[in-house]
């Protein structure tokens, strides 16, 4: 008994030695942090197009586009609202926001098409924004969640590391929303053990064949994007925000992933089933959907 003991100790301390010293330094996360590294001033000011795929996301979409239209970005930012045939009002919402906003903001709203085999929702409906925006031919794509409160200065410190750094994908991982049991409880073990997966420094490591990015809050290069062979290249994928910055990494992209507590997520999870639930689409996901992978 004392042996067993003695051995699942040595076994848990050789997977904490492992996880502490031998994983990228996951947990070390100063040089990521967005909030207080420095951002160079921009020298040019390349073009935006903000695109938020959006389906029955009445209650949150107006603080979000709302956030994105008091951008102080002094570039060019357009921004496209996909509606992907949403019951619950969300494009008339854009529009009682659209008319209290200065026209120079003004938002665009699409109507997606209906879902052509072999997509998945959100990327068909970023796809319908990247379709459009290829008549005005932007710089950059600012792909953004319908539930995400921004701070002023995001686009601004987004394209300045893209443009300072030479990166293809830029991605902010924002302040989730922790307020209810559930979300206290398990929110930071999601969040840890996606930094595991995901480790920051091996990210942001061209040698690196991790790649990882938070769906949230991506700035792409467009011409990244059509290297990778355009949204189609990964139409069919669940977790779509790796997927693309694995196909951006695979075609020779400069990646990085960071943190904000600036940028707020606005979608609360009140019970411990709709974590659950979004813990299978995401991170299960990624393990193939196996328990023992998941128990290991």
């Amino acid at each position: 008994m004392h042996s067993a003991t003695l051995l699942f100790s040595i076994i848990s301390l050789l997977i904490w030695v492992v996880l502490a010293f031998f994983r990228g330094g996951f947990w070390q996360l100063s040089a990521f942090d967005d909030d207080v590294l420095p951002h160079e001033e921009l020298t040019s000011r390349p073009s935006v197009v903000a695109i938020v795929p959006a389906r029955d996301e009445a209650e949150t979409i107006a603080h979000t586009v709302e956030s994105l239209a008091a951008q102080s970005y002094s570039g060019e930012l357009r921004i496209y609202v996909v509606d992907d045939h949403s019951e619950d009002g969300t494009p008339d919402v854009v529009r009682a926001v659209n008319s209290s906003i200065s026209a120079e903001r003004r938002i665009t709203i699409l109507q997606a098409d209906s879902l052509p085999s072999g997509w998945t929702g959100k990327l068909w409906a970023l796809q319908q924004g990247v379709a459009k925006a290829g008549t005005v031919a932007p710089d950059y794509y600012w792909f953004t969640d319908a539930d995400i409160l921004h701070a002023p200065d995001t686009l601004q410190r987004l394209v300045s590391r893209a443009e300072a750094e030479r990166r293809d994908l830029v991605s902010l991982m924002v302040l989730l929303h922790a307020k209810s049991l559930a979300e206290r409880l398990l929110i930071p073990a999601f969040l840890y053990f996606f930094l595991k997966l995901y480790v920051p420094r091996w990210i942001a490591d061209p040698k690196s064949r991790t790649a990882g990015a938070a769906g949230g809050c991506i700035l792409l290069r467009e011409t990244a994007l059509q290297r990778m062979g355009g949204l189609a290249a990964i139409r069919g994928e669940v977790i779509d925000d790796c997927a693309l910055a694995r196909a951006v990494k695979r075609s020779d992209g400069n990646i990085w992933m960071g943190l904000t507590r600036k940028s707020i997520s606005l979608r609360a999870y009140t019970t411990f089933t709709e974590i659950r639930d979004m813990i299978a689409r995401t991170a299960f996901t990624q393990l193939g959907y196996s328990p023992w992978l998941l128990l290991g």
